[in-house]
């Protein structure tokens, strides 16, 4: 897979050398490219953005320095898929993860200020598959941490990135036996630990009674952290 990350902060995606991301990177399995957008403008300064028309505070990103680097960056991918991390933007979910991970590549444009002109998304809906995403209910200084959760999140489920492929099918939101539930509480050794022990049943070796003991703890911390997954 092929990904290229568009940013005026190039060094904000250093850890994408690190873990399983980095040791992906160095085996092969993916191709990650971090372009500074300050190399598609052409005047002194540099500039990458201007205050918005209509008033109101802040900045935002001006559409040519983007034109000129997405134009350049898109016409690499044989099946473009445009990531704008945004407020604004789409839940990113696992099943986003998912269906991203089986794709060839994607880019991503990390905004900053008060966004990107929104010209600069009308533009590419044409030629790409271009999809805003937020991270949650709050707001970033830039697209850059979003950048790292999405590259993470889907680089994780290719084949060959996880040392144990299985263990991905156990994740929170996983389809499967966990679907639409986060993943409950995990224990390792030692069997004791100042005063709190590990349940009987993980113990016990009798796989039937750990997998239905697993559910059930999940359906518990659903309950408890995100009741709005259990509804309907």
């Amino acid at each position: 897979m092929r990904i290229d990350i568009i940013t005026i902060f190039p060094d904000y995606l250093a850890p994408l050398g690190l873990s399983l991301v980095g040791k992906a990177r160095d085996q092969g399995l993916l191709d990650i490219r971090v372009h500074d957008l300050r190399d598609s403008t052409h005047d002194r300064h540099r500039t990458v953005d201007d205050e918005p028309y209509g008033g109101g505070p802040g900045m935002v990103m001006r559409p040519e320095p983007w034109g000129e680097a997405l134009d350049a960056v898109l016409a690499q991918h044989p099946d473009p898929l445009l990531v704008i991390p945004t407020p604004s933007g789409m839940p990113f979910t696992q099943s986003l993860a998912t269906q991203w991970s089986r794709r060839p590549g994607m880019v991503i444009a990390c905004g900053r200020y008060e966004g990107i002109d929104a010209r600069v998304a009308d533009e590419y809906a044409g030629r790409a598959e271009v999809v805003p995403v937020s991270l949650g209910d709050y707001v970033l200084a830039g697209g850059e941490v979003a950048a790292l959760a999405i590259v993470e999140a889907v680089t994780r489920l290719m084949p060959g990135v996880v040392g144990n492929e299985a263990s991905v099918t156990d994740d929170s939101f996983a389809p499967g036996a966990m679907e639409g539930l986060v993943e409950g509480p995990v224990y390792t050794r030692p069997p004791e630990w100042r005063g709190h022990v590990v349940p009987d049943v993980l113990l016990s070796g009798d796989h039937g009674r750990i997998a239905a003991w697993r559910r059930e703890q999940a359906e518990r911390r659903t309950g408890a952290m995100r009741p709005e997954l259990l509804e309907g």
